[in-house]
């Protein structure tokens, strides 16, 4: 293959087989670039190719992809994000989850634009990365840790400071191929969905290490970058509370919408909201920024609490995410305990999203005596009892007892093995994930509802925090509880997000598509019009689509969960029903974009129109 060297990208993939522990390079070119563009992009690519029908998540034959993007370590505020494309546990489809921090920056550094891992090695090891050389080192001095002692540890033996690398690892979860584990690293970044953290374990591998170092790729016009650059964090400093509040900020917003989740779905009534935000955190506890890779917006923090049984305790500050699912959702109101269970389910190495949704159905079950301490082996499952809470996270991480082992699988396992009514109270998609830390059945929020249940890459796909079509200069929606205008924007969306996980950069450092666009744009010289971004976000949506299909994807999967899609009993979006018109909601969204509306399979014409003409045959 021919090497091209491409503005914005190092031009070399990185292939290690553990189970062979072979590592060479493989090389990039721009047309490769060009179609796939890097992260989720590039991930996907490979893996289509890579991970045939019938390989399980669990085999040494699956593929384990480590992707970054042309905008990581370019000199763009915080842009050091890489992207983990796998086949994983949650739903046995493909999964695609960005981590930010400074692993993205790092890698590229080190010489490479992502790092392909395939086969299991026979015991634990981790991979060492710098200018240009890789190393598979032993690990099993590492076994059970947690991932802030891991990388404590790794920094110990390799004589390194804080910032010298970039270590992302898996935690006691990932060990014990917990499905909804994750992969943690920079002290609380974490790619989080579909289990690739349980990919990682079934492996044997426990981290990866890459250096700091001099960038090693062009830019193509860098004055212009640097304008591009303070525009795009000019536009980041005003867009929502983020710069001022964190994501938090938007906290009690969302309880206004009837979209924060309270006590699994259960009610929408939370009146400690407002001691539960961004605002409250940021002016009662004590704040230090912990900046991701060169971010300007900053919004990373470190707290330490300041009032409650928990005063003293240090951790990251939570995002809006940990805040609902470590507080409305299991029934607890106080902060401090968010900062702690925070810290404790990162430091385990699983998804505080599936976690959280998990642990509410089984508080709920405890509250209504499907489950007894028999049961939950002693625990006292009342809401709010955080270190009950505690005690269950470490219990699923390791697979410990009757109800860790049972709720290590994601509640929708849980609950169908558990039955009866119980199984109605679970929320989660039916291709087996947990959606994120909201209530979708609330005021702007049928938008994600229908994307995490018909997303193709595990978790949300064509919305992000909301919707914000001005920003690619579409029309607002005039109902946000109409099934036909939130099924047609999702459809018209579509893309545009996708593309921004090719790039190596965070949304929240970077929420404007077309200036980010116009960023991507002065690093490479490619001149990309918006359309051109769409496109190439719907290549990736489709591919991943014809990955899922070939894979067994059902299309009646393709909804919520009894509770996930019920009609809110109180809030604010008391009576709406998005079951209601369901059907039609997803054959409208398939038709639009350009799917077979009966099978939701895309259509030859679709594909051809996207440069996919070759995939016509595996549908």
């Amino acid at each position: 293959m021919t090497n091209y060297k491409v503005a914005g990208y190092v031009g070399k993939m990185l292939r290690v087989d553990l189970s062979k522990r072979r590592i060479w390079e493989e090389e990039l070119d721009e047309r490769m670039l060009k179609k796939w563009v890097g992260g989720v992009g590039l991930g996907a690519k490979y893996l289509y190719d890579e991970v045939s029908p019938g390989v399980k998540w669990s085999d040494p034959q699956n593929r384990l992809i480590w992707t970054t993007g042309p905008l990581a370590g370019s000199g763009v505020s915080g842009a050091a994000t890489f992207n983990v494309a796998t086949k994983g546990p949650m739903t046995n489809l493909a999964g695609a989850s960005q981590a930010n921090g400074f692993f993205g920056a790092y890698l590229k550094f080190s010489g490479y634009d992502g790092i392909i891992f395939e086969g299991a090695a026979e015991n634990l090891v981790y991979l060492w990365i710098k200018d240009g050389k890789a190393e598979i080192r032993d690990a099993r001095h590492l076994a059970g840790k947690d991932v802030w002692e891991a990388e404590d540890q790794l920094r110990k033996d390799l004589g390194v400071k804080e910032r010298d690398v970039s270590i992302f690892a898996i935690g006691p979860a990932g060990e014990n191929k917990v499905f909804h584990a994750t992969i943690v690293g920079d002290r609380g970044h974490v790619a989080a969905h579909n289990g690739v953290g349980a990919v990682m374990g079934a492996k044997n591998l426990k981290a990866v290490v890459a250096y700091s170092g001099k960038r090693s790729f062009d830019v193509h016009d860098p004055n212009a970058l640097r304008e591009k650059n303070n525009a795009l964090f000019e536009f980041a400093k005003t867009f929502g509370t983020i710069y001022q509040w964190g994501t938090g900020g938007g906290f009690s917003g969302l309880y206004g919408w009837g979209a924060l989740p309270v006590k699994n779905y259960t009610t929408n009534i939370f009146p400690e909201h407002e001691k539960m935000n961004g605002q409250y955190m940021r002016t009662h506890f004590q704040i230090r920024p912990v900046p991701c890779y060169q971010c300007r917006v900053a919004h990373v923090k470190e707290v330490t609490v300041t009032d409650g049984p928990y005063t003293g305790f240090v951790g990251e500050e939570p995002e809006y995410e940990q805040l609902a699912a470590w507080g409305p959702q299991i029934g607890n109101t106080d902060l401090g305990a968010v900062v702690m269970l925070t810290k404790e389910v990162d430091k385990l190495g699983m998804d505080c999203n599936e976690a959280s949704w998990a642990i509410g159905w089984a508080m709920e079950c405890f509250e209504k005596g499907i489950f007894t301490k028999k049961e939950t082996d002693g625990l006292d499952l009342a809401w709010g009892n955080v270190e009950a809470i505690k005690e269950l996270l470490n219990r699923i991480a390791r697979r410990k007892g009757y109800l860790g082992n049972l709720l290590a699988d994601g509640v929708m396992r849980a609950s169908k093995k558990i039955g009866g009514q119980a199984a109605d109270w679970a929320v989660y998609g039916q291709k087996g994930t947990a959606p994120r830390s909201h209530d979708h059945r609330g005021m702007t929020r049928w938008y994600e509802l229908l994307d995490s249940c018909v997303t193709n890459t595990s978790t949300i796909e064509s919305t992000w925090g909301g919707i914000h079509p001005k920003l690619v200069d579409m029309p607002e929606p005039t109902d946000h509880f109409s099934h036909e205008q939130v099924s047609s924007f999702n459809a018209n969306y579509n893309g545009i997000r996708v593309f921004d996980d090719c790039l190596g950069t965070c949304r929240l450092a970077h929420p404007h598509p077309k200036l980010v666009l116009e960023c991507f744009n002065t690093i490479t010289g490619w001149n990309w019009t918006l359309q051109d971004a769409f496109t190439a976000g719907r290549r990736i949506v489709n591919l991943l689509r014809v990955f899922n299909f070939r894979h067994g994807m059902k299309i009646e999967d393709e909804r919520p969960s009894k509770r996930y899609g019920s009609t809110p009993v109180d809030g604010p979006a008391q009576g709406k029903n998005i079951l209601e018109k369901w059907p039609m909601m997803v054959e409208n969204y398939y038709r639009l974009m350009g799917w077979d509306p009966k099978t939701g399979k895309p259509l030859p014409e679709t594909l051809e129109k996207l440069g996919l003409k070759e995939l016509i045959k595996d549908l």
